[in-house]
């Protein structure tokens, strides 16, 4: 080769490896950030990110109805049912208890469905099992028995006569609390029939009973919730049977409690609202005669029989006495102050 062409050869070569060079220097600018350039701006000639997608489903708690209102639920009551009764009961604040006194339902546990027996016996033997009753009595005077269970508390209980006092016969609608709402208006045969009615009546746990009190289904529910539903029936069946009414508290609870069981029917009863009297057995007199009959004020006073209550006055077809005019008047109490005694 000759010096000419030598160097033509080298000239060529060194302007190939130049292009070559110039060619990787474009190729890293175009793929490597310039120097200065921010993470941010980088970040925008990357490749958008794909989202990810999760595959474990997800569950929206659905939100909790409202309550239906009380009102609407006796508004819509089924025919036969408690709460039709109840819809149809009277709503009136309570009246005072001015007035009450136990007395004025009678004497406790008159024999008013003249059966041989006193009420509380026929409720024992209505509600206790394994009953043991005292011969001679015509099945009436109930010795021992069981509770199973009972309906206030749940718990089975036991009941002995003469021991331990732990069942109690209660008016499922107290008689302080019929007193607040009608019966402080009512004659003395309708209050004695109410007193005695079995509808009104059941064998209970003593305790339960004596926290209970004269209260009313707005203070006062059996710690058995099982058995609220029947309690409250109950309580609205002797109301309506009786011309009772009910506070607006008291509607309430009715209802709310028998919302549970719209389709629970009260209970019936069929003995009458007004007592036969002559079942009331008259009391020894004030002059100490014979039971069942009344004191002769005086031969020849022309004056009734002197009785030592007006219930055994008004058994006996005597009475009322108004003040001012007989002289009966002044042997009474009058309880209501409406210058009245005895009046049935």
């Amino acid at each position: 080769m000759t010096g000419r062409t030598a160097t033509r050869a080298f000239r060529a070569a060194g302007t190939a490896l130049a292009l070559l060079a110039l060619a990787s220097c474009s190729s890293t600018d175009a793929t490597t950030p310039a120097a200065g350039a921010t993470r941010a701006e980088t970040a925008t000639t990357s490749a958008p990110a794909v989202p990810s997608v999760s595959t474990t489903p997800t569950h929206r708690r659905r939100p909790r109805p409202s309550p239906t209102p009380v009102s609407v639920v006796i508004r819509h009551a089924g025919s036969r049912t408690a709460l039709a009764l109840l819809r149809g009961l009277t709503v009136k604040g309570r009246a005072p208890m001015t007035g009450y006194d136990r007395v004025r339902f009678g004497p406790a546990w008159t024999d008013t469905d003249r059966n041989g027996c006193d009420t509380r016996d026929d409720i024992l033997r209505r509600d206790l099992v394994r009953r043991r009753v005292e011969a001679g009595t015509d099945g009436c005077v109930v010795l021992s028995g069981r509770l199973t269970p009972d309906p206030y508390t749940g718990h089975r209980i036991s009941f002995v006569r003469g021991g331990a006092s732990e069942v109690d016969i209660d008016h499922v609608v107290a008689l302080g609390d019929a007193w607040q709402k009608g019966a402080f208006r009512w004659p003395f045969r309708k209050r004695l029939a109410l007193a005695n009615d079995p509808l009104n009546l059941l064998a209970v746990d003593a305790s339960a009973n004596r926290s209970k009190g004269d209260a009313d289904a707005a203070s006062w529910l059996p710690a058995n919730k099982a058995y609220r539903c029947a309690y409250v029936a109950r309580q609205v069946a002797v109301k309506a049977k009786y011309d009772l009414w009910v506070t607006s508290a008291e509607r309430e609870a009715m209802g709310r409690v028998l919302g549970r069981c719209p389709d629970r029917r009260a209970p019936r009863g069929d003995a009458p609202t007004i007592a036969a009297v002559a079942g009331v057995s008259g009391g020894t007199s004030s002059g100490g005669s014979a039971s069942g009959a009344g004191t002769s004020a005086g031969s020849g006073s022309g004056l009734d029989p002197r009785f030592s209550y007006c219930y055994e006055a008004i058994a006996a077809g005597y009475g009322p006495y108004v003040r001012g005019r007989d002289q009966e008047y002044s042997w009474y109490t009058d309880a209501d102050s409406d210058g009245v005694v005895c009046e049935s």
